[in-house]
């Protein structure tokens, strides 16, 4: 098939029905908005990054805007080598070029976190590479509803349960889009069908040793009770508005009291035993974030145990998220901790 035939067919499957047209629509809005020429998109193969990739390609034939699509293979699973190249495959027939990443670093422990900081990782550095200050990926309303329980079930606050943003940033060159947190995961999955044909379906998504997939199961007794996932993601919303407030607020702290002295996060001891266990949260997890280039929160039960730790007459110095906090004087100190 012509690259001319193959994008027509493309555009057309995503005219077939109503719900598909009026994603393609969204997106190409929010995609205007931004008004980048350069985009890197995470792809898995499952059907939400395939429809990703999809309304990508379709964007492309309406303006000029370049795509690097990029997928992680972690090799956890046996088949995972063989699926990215069927992967490779599938798009190539809709003049996708694929690029396939093999992730070296051995992940054994807390193995979802790893592998995702480490595809981050990836992503980043092509990013970089290819001097594209956007990441593309596919997460969606279910996802932005499942990270709200999630994150409900360990006990997180206002920040945690606003859940995900539209728009991150998560390295100083380069931001987090994601343009589906709105979008309903059947309608994803119809426009995979439409412009693919199929798709992948990962294992680990129904295993149940998985806080995520345990979670995932939590939809369908939900909705018969009457709790619909569109109220919650409604809930997360306006949690999101009352953050965004506090964002400001907390920015004030931050400058007020988090100082970079060389190697080095000072902090203001004095001024930070007068903040509220919340901020005194925020203000840990943000200097962290400045020290070590973090994108995501320390669990809140150990920032917790830290903070109490901080307040106690014999503390000299303990490790968390890997930095060393210390008492200099009148400050609070941490540098990152040697591997």
């Amino acid at each position: 098939m012509s690259k001319k035939n193959s994008n027509v067919n493309l555009k057309n499957s995503l005219k077939n029905f109503k719900d598909s047209s009026n994603v393609f629509l969204r997106f190409k809005t929010k995609l205007d908005s931004l008004n980048k020429k350069k985009y890197v998109v995470a792809v898995s193969g499952g059907p939400d990054s395939m429809a990703l990739a999809a309304l990508c390609k379709a964007y492309s034939n309406y303006k000029r805007t370049k795509f690097y699509y990029v997928l992680v293979d972690h090799n956890l699973r046996k088949n995972s080598s063989q699926e990215a190249q069927k992967v490779k495959k599938i798009l190539k027939k809709r003049n996708i070029n694929l690029k396939i990443f093999l992730n070296k670093k051995k992940i054994i422990r807390n193995i979802q976190a790893e592998a995702r900081n480490a595809r981050y990782e990836i992503l980043i550095n092509y990013c970089k590479k290819n001097k594209s200050k956007f990441l593309i990926t596919a997460h969606n309303l279910e996802d932005q509803v499942e990270t709200f329980f999630i994150r409900l079930s360990r006990g997180s606050g206002l920040k945690g349960l606003s859940a995900m943003k539209t728009l991150t940033k998560i390295k100083s060159q380069v931001s987090l889009y994601r343009p589906f947190l709105d979008v309903k995961k059947k309608f994803l999955t119809k426009i995979s069908k439409y412009a693919f044909g199929e798709y992948f379906k990962d294992p680990s998504n129904t295993d149940m040793k998985y806080l995520r997939t345990k979670v995932r199961n939590l939809k369908k007794p939900l909705e018969k009770s009457g709790i619909k996932y569109e109220q919650i993601f409604k809930s997360i919303q306006n949690l999101s508005m009352s953050k965004n407030t506090l964002d400001q607020y907390l920015n004030k702290i931050f400058k007020e009291l988090i100082k970079r002295v060389n190697s080095e996060i000072v902090i203001n001891f004095t001024k930070f035993r007068h903040l509220n266990d919340d901020t005194k949260m925020a203000l840990i997890n943000e200097s962290v974030k400045q020290l070590k280039k973090n994108y995501y929160d320390l669990r809140s039960s150990k920032v917790n145990n830290l903070i109490k730790n901080l307040n106690k007459r014999g503390f000299k110095k303990t490790t968390l998220g890997g930095c060393i906090f210390f008492r200099k004087n009148a400050n609070l100190c941490l540098k990152a901790e040697k591997i």
